[in-house]
């Protein structure tokens, strides 16, 4: 475990505004660090593809509450087959509903820049306050509704230190991001999906569910001055198997700094509550550490984010 340094809130601000992005791509930017993902880089990343093996980086939906699902999806079928909806003879359709809170601890799912507010200000310094009732007046995730596609690139902390995952309150630093990649010939570049995992879901699928916040175990995660290395090779978007935040964390006055970092400060296209077991095992059996990555987000308008599917292809 690297050392735990705590964090005071005038260095957090020192370190916000060492990553904003703001104006960067010009004053009405809504891409964030999408815009390092040239037409270049999605070629570069297609280039990848050889084996065309491919696989899921999300959760299957979860219907049942526990301690890190206080908001379980609910699901249910509408109609089934034994029902005749009057579309002709013998013809029948089955049908459901899906309903759910995805933000949260178990539901795969990625933010849009409009769902964290710091100081009053989203990405870009527009006004918290443009996000209302009735949603986002910006910043939502129909900005993503065309796809993400790039380079993915696997950071298995747990591989580099020989352990099946970290414990919660473990923090990764950037020293430990680079020996990760390093330990398989990778080097995370501009444009990149740093696909991040500590364990979680193996942790989770072995010893079962616990409460991952602060009242509870917690969990391992980044530590917030890694992001200064994330900012450098100009990361596009970031993937973890939790939520990349470490809890009990480095913070008295905030309790989450990882977020409002990344998705606030840098416009970064962030996601949580991944699962990456299926993942490493391919690259094991590739010898491969990097791959394509498509991300499709729903098309849902003044949405904070979205759930969805993610998949690394070989």
């Amino acid at each position: 475990m690297t050392s735990r340094k705590k964090i005071s809130l005038d260095e957090f601000d020192a370190l916000f505004e060492s990553l904003k992005n703001w104006g960067k791509w010009g004053e009405d930017d809504t891409l964030g660090t999408l815009n390092y993902i040239t037409p270049q880089k999605v070629q570069e990343a297609a280039a990848l593809v050889r084996s065309g093996r491919h696989v899921s980086m999300s959760i299957p939906i979860n219907t049942e509450a526990g301690p890190d699902n206080p908001n379980p999806a609910i699901h249910y079928m509408v109609t089934t087959h034994g029902i005749d909806v009057g579309a002709g003879q013998n013809l029948r359709f089955a049908t459901d509903f899906l309903g759910m809170q995805f933000h949260g601890d178990c539901h795969t799912h990625i933010d849009a820049l409009c769902h964290i507010a710091y100081r009053g200000q989203l990405y870009g310094g527009r006004p918290a306050d443009m996000v209302t009732c009735r949603g986002a007046q910006g910043l939502d995730i129909t900005n993503y509704a065309h796809g993400i596609v790039s380079r993915g690139v696997l950071i298995d902390i747990p591989r580099l230190r020989g352990v099946k995952w970290l414990e919660p309150g473990e923090v990764v630093s950037s020293d430990e991001i680079e020996a990760a990649g390093k330990a398989v010939g990778v080097e995370l570049q501009s444009g990149d999906v740093m696909v991040f995992r500590t364990g979680h879901h193996r942790r989770r699928l072995e010893l079962g569910a616990w409460d991952v916040g602060y009242t509870g175990e917690g969990r391992a995660g980044l530590d917030p001055y890694a992001l200064q290395l994330l900012h450098e090779r100009e990361v596009a978007v970031f993937l973890p198997d939790g939520d990349g935040e470490t809890v009990p964390g480095l913070m008295k006055e905030i309790q989450y700094p990882l977020h409002p970092l990344q998705v606030t400060a840098m416009g970064m296209a962030v996601a949580d509550s991944l699962q990456f077991e299926e993942l490493v095992e391919v690259c094991e059996e590739e010898q491969r550490w990097e791959f394509m990555v498509v991300i499709a987000p729903l098309r849902l308008p003044k949405a904070t984010g979205s759930p969805f599917n993610p998949f690394a292809v070989f």
